[in-house]
């Protein structure tokens, strides 16, 4: 049986692929199967999958309740499931609900615990490509693997033959792959301290800036 789960990954992208170093690449997640390809008329398909240890209605619900997400996505969230439901995060846990730069994803079609899809309604300001990244529709299929594990394929479609789309490409491949990675780290290492992780970003953000570095 297969099931499509789609808010973490374009949600986390968002933001991992701002944080990135240079040029990263898919291939820095080992754990990540990269099967991507290009349509006849010249469009990308993202296509990422991986392996996680976890039964397949576990790892549903943990990227499709608020409850389940913050445990690993984002530190805010909020998710209103069903069609047409949005699905809404940020990466400040400061941020609240309705502001702004929160990151907002429309549900526009699901199979109760066996797949979901959705398009972008709301991106950060600074997202390059903003207005194109609304295009895309992305979906992820997840699938039993052996016993009591589960196999999540991610794909995203929409992405036109564009230097526009093609730096989206470049954007979400890495930060889906990070995505999935995380995905998995949630059942292979537990949730996310998202204390920690602020307290160890500001740490990194002085360093930075006490060597010079941007």
């Amino acid at each position: 049986m297969k099931a499509i789960a789609v808010a973490a990954a374009s949600l986390l992208a968002l933001a991992a692929g701002a944080a990135r170093a240079a040029e990263p690449s898919i291939k820095d997640y080992p754990d990540v199967t990269d099967t991507s390809f290009v349509e006849a008329n010249g469009d990308k398909v993202l296509q990422l999958s991986i392996v996680i240890p976890a039964a397949r209605q576990a790892v549903w619900e943990q990227v499709t309740t608020t409850a389940g997400y913050v445990r690993w996505a984002t530190p805010m969230a909020r998710i209103d499931f069903g069609l047409g439901g949005m699905i809404e995060a940020s990466y400040d846990s400061h941020a609240k609900i309705g502001d702004p730069d929160n990151i907002k994803n429309r549900i526009v079609a699901y199979v109760p615990g066996r797949w979901m899809a959705i398009q972008n309604a709301q991106a950060p300001a600074d997202l390059p490509n903003r207005d194109a990244f609304r295009e895309i529709v992305t979906m992820m299929e997840f699938e039993d693997s052996g016993t009591g594990a589960t196999k999540v394929t991610l794909t995203a479609v929409g992405y036109r033959p564009t230097p526009a789309f093609d730096d989206l490409y470049t954007h979400f491949g890495w930060g889906d792959a990070y995505t999935l990675a995380k995905l998995k780290l949630s059942f292979t290492k537990g949730p996310i301290d998202w204390k920690a992780a602020e307290a160890r970003a500001q740490a990194q953000a002085a360093a930075d800036k006490v060597q010079g570095k941007k």
